[in-house]
């Protein structure tokens, strides 16, 4: 059974996972790196794709109800964010989505549906990139695709987001941030969701991010973002039906819109209502029946 490093804020394998019925906490080797993820329900597999500055706990209030409409769930932290290890980095898109696709099989899933939000839709992308065969279909949310949109938005001298640039010097920003993660990462929690994430999940997650190598780890995300976007455009289309999608209160959808339509050939978007950036947690209900239907057989969106 895999084991918990001693200095991770994670559970043991097998707890309960607390308000979600039939979930639990679990742990994967995927070669470099152990993999926490939280999996419940049964049906055809749904993969939960977190963002920054987030882990698992972005999806719970989505998980139960997508559940209860068939589906096997399962929310991972990706490497170096909640439970899961936090090796040297930086951490390419390709190689985080790796570790997804090792977990996948880790669990005896040749086939899965793959949700994204914020970095994590980049991940979900290369995933689906890598692995055409084995993604059936994919859902792209809140975010700028590398190689597909993102690289305009990078540049504050531009018009672009500073935090990018800030973030992408991983050591440099941790040390800066060290001891003020709560001011830090509050911001970020109050301007992306629209009421779904709660004092109790901030409560979480900041524990999550003041544990040993937690906030390095985060910020190595966005340490390879020019690499992952000259890899992205190596790649191939995307051959399984894309869903976007944005919270009404979230990113303009067009970029990302724009951007899935360069990298896949079957896409259509839809506006979360009454959600921001978080929009499983802020609109789970929406979500939940959302993806049921474009997850359901034969129909592409």
């Amino acid at each position: 059974m895999p084991h918990v490093p001693s200095d991770a804020p994670g559970p043991a394998p097998g707890t309960a996972a607390t308000g979600l019925h039939g979930f639990t906490h679990e742990y994967a080797e995927t070669g470099d790196v152990q993999l926490h993820y939280v999996i419940g329900g049964r049906g055809p597999a749904v993969m939960l794709v977190h963002g920054w500055p987030f882990t698992w706990l972005e999806w719970r209030r989505l998980m139960r109800p997508l559940a209860d409409r068939g589906f096997t769930v399962i929310a991972p932290d990706l490497r170096g964010c909640g439970a899961s290890g936090k090796p040297p980095g930086p951490y390419s898109k390709r190689q985080t989505a790796d570790d997804l696709h090792r977990l996948a099989l880790h669990l005896g899933l040749t086939s899965v549906h793959v949700v994204g939000t914020d970095i994590g839709a980049m991940v979900a992308h290369a995933y689906a990139q890598a692995h055409p065969g084995q993604v059936h279909r994919l859902v792209l949310s809140e975010a700028f695709l590398p190689g597909y949109g993102l690289e305009e938005h990078m540049n504050p001298a531009t018009g672009g987001f500073w935090h990018f640039g800030f973030h992408a010097q991983a050591g440099l920003a941790a040390m800066l941030t060290a001891g003020k993660e709560g001011p830090y990462l509050g911001g970020y929690w109050s301007m992306m969701s629209a009421g779904g994430i709660t004092s109790q999940d901030r409560a979480e997650l900041l524990r999550a991010y003041q544990a040993p190598e937690a906030m390095r780890g985060g910020f190595e995300h966005y340490a390879d973002l020019v690499a992952d976007g000259r890899a992205a455009r190596c790649g191939s289309r995307l051959p399984m039906p894309v869903l976007v999608l944005n919270g009404e209160h979230g990113l303009p959808q067009q970029v990302l819109l724009d951007g899935a339509c360069r990298a896949a050939t079957d896409v259509s978007a839809d506006i979360v209502p009454a959600a921001g950036h978080t929009i499983g947690a802020d609109n789970p209900a929406w979500v939940a029946g959302r993806l049921a239907e474009f997850f359901a057989p034969g129909v592409s969106g």
